[in-house]
């Protein structure tokens, strides 16, 4: 099944190129030109992408708004199209998570579909279920009482369960997981996202470290017949580097509350890390706070930061996957102290235009920290 999106907008030439563009990228379109029909049409059908030129602020924050209460479209990559007027900040305070400049063209809108695509394409294959039925325990943090019950189906984001008794929701419980083929069982936390009566609920999974998810991924794709590709990572250039942090230059960034997995290639090796994108500017680039909650997250950044800081003046290339994307009180707490200047700089510029920021990231280079 292909990728469809849907696209509301008036204006001729905009359709016109879209239309060519996601053509190109095998991404289907459903055009409205009205914001009543693309409700109508988010309300009976599922799309991997809503896009909304931005002409009437308030019909395109309307749609965007009933598209995240559609339980088939809340987790659709939200595009905005936005006159000068508006503003790229604008379009992000709607909800968006790219925003693209008007008038168009083909070739800067090749480039952040690209980025769009990928997004689109890993967040389908994370709501894939396969059907499963193995048991399964769960205690809440901090109890003693132990719930049982069987799975129903599985995917990356979460499971539908079968409970032997009535659980009383709390916001989390540690399950363990008894996957056919896997050595041990699988532990993993997550809530109560919904309750579907006859002792069978909604499970989310929340606060993955990147082994259980690439366990599960793994698990996941080996029982499907043809698992989806993901597409090829997108190249950035490295700017800024700190222990904590790195800005990357891309025409094609990921938006804020993208969980990445950073590759450098050395040699026939290749050195990963993983992170989160705290700011982004569009056709610009990202800047990617680094996980180091675990100690295996920890190890694999300082064997990154070892590599590149090795290529001495040489700016060296990134290649960035997606893997997620999590509202950003989902993906660590961004809000905590730091004395690392770039993740503060971060979060201090995160509202400001992309020419101040840019001078804000020269000022800084200068620091100890950042050398």
């Amino acid at each position: 099944m292909g990728l469809r999106s849907l696209l509301l907008s008036s204006d001729e030439q905009t359709v016109r190129i879209l239309r060519r563009v996601l053509s190109d990228l095998d991404i289907a379109v459903e055009h409205s030109r009205s914001s009543e029909a693309a409700v109508r049409h988010i309300t009976r059908q599922r799309f991997e992408a809503i896009i909304v030129d931005c002409s009437n602020p308030e019909e395109a924050r309307g749609v965007l708004h009933s598209a995240k209460a559609a339980p088939s479209n809340r987790r659709a990559v939200a595009i905005v199209l936005v006159d000068p007027i508006v503003g790229l900040r604008g379009g992000f305070d709607m909800g968006a998570h790219f925003v693209l400049h008007k008038p168009l063209t083909r070739e800067r809108a090749r480039s952040s579909f690209r980025a769009v695509r990928a997004l689109m394409k890993r967040e389908r294959r994370r709501q894939v279920r396969v059907a499963v039925q193995v048991p399964v325990e769960c205690r809440g943090f901090g109890s003693s009482i132990t719930y049982r019950g069987k799975t129903i189906d599985l995917c990356e984001g979460g499971m539908a369960v079968q409970f032997v008794g009535r659980v009383v929701r709390e916001s989390s419980f540690r399950f363990l997981l008894e996957l056919p083929g896997m050595e041990s069982k699988l532990e993993l936390e997550g809530e109560l996202a919904w309750d579907g009566g006859k002792n069978e609920g909604g499970v989310r999974f929340k606060n993955m470290n990147e082994e259980q998810r690439s366990a599960l991924r793994h698990w996941l794709n080996n029982q499907l017949p043809e698992p989806e590709q993901d597409d090829p990572p997108v190249n950035c250039q490295l700017s800024d580097l700190t222990p904590g942090a790195c800005y990357l230059e891309t025409a094609s960034p990921f938006p804020v509350g993208t969980r990445v997995t950073l590759s450098v290639k050395v040699s026939e090796s290749q050195v990963q890390a993983a992170g989160v994108v705290r700011i982004m500017h569009p056709e610009v680039g990202m800047g990617v706070e680094f996980n180091q909650t675990t100690p295996e997250q920890r190890d694999h950044l300082r064997q990154m930061i070892e590599t590149l800081r090795a290529n001495g003046e040489k700016s060296p290339e990134i290649q960035v996957e997606p893997d997620s994307l999590e509202p950003i009180s989902e993906v660590g707490d961004s809000a905590s102290e730091t004395e690392d200047s770039l993740v503060e700089l971060f979060r201090n510029q995160s509202n400001a235009p992309v020419e101040i920021f840019r001078e804000q990231l020269r000022l800084q280079r200068h620091t100890p920290e950042a050398r």
